[in-house]
């Protein structure tokens, strides 16, 4: 299982520490390298993100106004927004792309979100990725621990199969997002998390879903091959991560009785396949965890006792990262 990863110093990634960008205020910097790596934030998401001091984001519009008029950022419309006043959909220009590419604070990615993709049936999934992601900066922020606006990663690709394949779901595992997340505990002392977020907003089958936690599984005892056909020593994994991540799904977009039925629907698929209880795996929904934060006993393990719990922090033979 997972192990804690005491860490003495973590220096936070943050937005802030890219490169100053000429002509552009501190706020417009941060903005860039969030919108690269997020491909689509809500104005709303923004200003909880960047300026929730702020009773109303006015500065936070100026500034994003400022990003569209220099071709850096541009936005959309809110598919499900209200008529005559959708709320707007941030996204990187390939100009804003090229701006970003030198700070080294940012993981490179090939993907470039079009005005098409911004305006899709993608919206609310991507949206709901970004709100999981804020819940965590959120309660970083009420607990002194540290997650900051480019502290998770969406659409990371994990290699779970070797040679030939048919296709991306077959050879790859990808979560919704990798976070990381520092948390300080009331001893003092200080560990970096992992999470492979998992985010269900009640529109994909109970039995497609437990299929992903088989990939999770694959992904954690996946050994690698090099050079005519010769299988490496150790798990893949352990080149990214010093232990592996968590796995937490969380449910939305659907009531609170619908959902649980879907906790106990994935429990019961998770039991049939024996690769799956090795996994430090639990589900929530978004709301618990906007309203409790990730350490309170709202976690419903996948495997074992049912009964919601921390299973972040309380340690079951021995702790974990």
């Amino acid at each position: 299982m997972p192990r804690d990863t005491p860490i003495a110093q973590t220096a936070p990634t943050t937005a802030a520490s890219a490169r100053p960008a000429r002509g552009l205020s501190r706020l417009a910097q941060d903005l860039l390298p969030v919108l690269y790596q997020h491909r689509l934030i809500a104005t709303s998401q923004l200003h909880r993100l960047f300026t929730p001091h702020a009773r109303r984001p006015v500065y936070l519009r100026q500034q994003l106004k400022q990003l569209r008029t220099a071709g850096l950022v541009d936005a959309t419309a809110r598919r499900t927004g209200r008529l005559g006043n959708p709320e707007l959909l941030w996204y990187i220009t390939a100009r804003g792309a090229e701006a970003v590419a030198y700070d080294p604070t940012v993981p490179r990615r090939s993907y470039r979100i079009s005005p098409q993709t911004a305006a899709s049936q993608l919206q609310e999934h991507t949206l709901t990725v970004v709100e999981t992601g804020i819940a965590f900066v959120d309660w970083a922020r009420r607990l002194g621990d540290e997650c900051s606006p480019l502290d998770w990663e969406p659409e990371v690709a994990h290699r779970i199969r070797h040679g030939e394949s048919r296709g991306v779901d077959d050879a790859f595992m990808i979560p919704d997002a990798v976070l990381r997340y520092t948390h300080t505990t009331g001893s003092g002392r200080r560990r970096m998390l992992s999470f492979f977020i998992e985010v269900d907003r009640a529109t994909m089958q109970t039995t497609r879903l437990a299929a992903k936690l088989t990939a999770y599984a694959r992904y954690q005892s996946y050994v690698p091959t090099v050079g005519r056909g010769r299988r490496t020593t150790r798990e893949a994994w352990r080149d990214h991560y010093p232990a592996f991540p968590r796995l937490l799904i969380v449910l939305t977009g659907a009531s609170d009785r619908v959902l649980a039925n879907r906790v106990q629907d994935l429990r019961a698929l998770a039991a049939t396949d024996p690769r799956v209880s090795k996994l430090t795996a639990a589900v929530t929904t978004l709301q618990l965890l906007q309203d409790k934060g990730p350490f309170a006993p709202i976690m419903t393990p996948l495997s074992g006792d049912p009964a919601p719990a921390d299973v972040f922090l309380a340690p079951t033979g021995g702790s974990r990262a």
